[in-house]
């Protein structure tokens, strides 16, 4: 599990978040149900994920778009996820598994880091509803 600061996640995957942000926290590890901003990350016990997720790199699990910012995975050890490409009635963004021993990472400029433990988990989109059904936008 992570026990890892703003300002040592930073420096560790060279990622950075606002100014706003208290770099001296902890970053909080989920393992179960976890949110970032417009992205849940839920518990799942069967269909584990096989693309390796590269360390350093990471992986877009949503790219910013019209100006907003990238949800990226990074891990601290080994990762896979698989992405699958939303649809109005499917929100899901793809399947996500921390190896045991290690521990995966969401980062977003606005929304800092979220740590999560090792486990499968499906990464998936929110939808709001106003005048019609929308995705939330960060």
């Amino acid at each position: 599990m992570s026990n890892l600061t703003l300002t040592e996640a930073i420096a560790r995957f060279d990622v950075d978040v606002l100014d706003h942000l208290d770099r001296q926290v902890t970053i909080p590890t989920i393992d179960r149900i976890g949110r970032q901003g417009d992205v849940l990350i839920v518990a799942r016990s069967n269909a584990k994920a096989a693309t390796m997720v590269l360390p350093k790199a990471g992986f877009p699990a949503v790219r910013g778009e019209s100006g907003g910012n990238t949800h990226l995975l990074l891990v601290d050890g080994a990762a896979f996820y698989d992405p699958r490409t939303p649809s109005p009635t499917n929100l899901d963004l793809g399947v996500l598994t921390i190896a045991p021993g290690s521990t995966g990472y969401l980062a977003h400029p606005e929304h800092g880091y979220l740590a999560i433990a090792p486990g499968t988990y499906v990464l998936r989109r929110q939808r709001e509803q106003a005048d019609e059904l929308r995705i939330v936008a960060d």
